[in-house]
């Protein structure tokens, strides 16, 4: 039961691995759009400082970031078997909805999305855990 710091991946902000593999799981740590550089997927700020923030951009981000993970321990999202998003906006549900439904379908994981006061930082819409099967 060792958890596993994924190289080349934003480093987790806190004493907690990005995966953890128990037995035929693997267990993946709240992801975000967040690259290794710090900065985020979904995420623009114009010359004015706007910030425009894209939903649909980030939770595609946030996917492959879980994706890429598991490809660490020869696995992909294939082998997902359950969901929990986290949302700080509950008006960004179809954005999020949409997305989602170009990497799962009615086959894929379990999922429970629910809304939170906020995120580790400003900019995030959205952090997603997941649990894999892998046996």
């Amino acid at each position: 039961m060792e958890g596993k710091v994924v190289k080349n991946k934003a480093e987790p902000r806190g004493k907690f691995p990005h995966l953890k593999r128990v037995g035929d799981f693997i267990y993946i740590s709240g992801t975000s759009s967040r690259r290794p550089d710090n900065s985020f997927v979904g995420v623009n700020v114009d010359e004015m400082g706007t910030t425009d923030l894209d939903i649909k951009s980030q939770t595609r981000a946030v996917l492959q970031n879980i994706d890429e993970l598991l490809q660490t321990e020869g696995y992909s999202l294939k082998n997902v078997v359950d969901v929990t998003s986290f949302l700080v906006n509950m008006n960004d549900f179809k954005g999020y909805n949409e997305t989602y439904a170009e990497f799962f379908d009615e086959n894929g994981p379990t999922r429970t999305t629910v809304a939170v006061h906020q995120l580790p930082h400003p900019h995030l819409l959205i952090e997603i855990k997941a649990v894999a099967y892998i046996g």
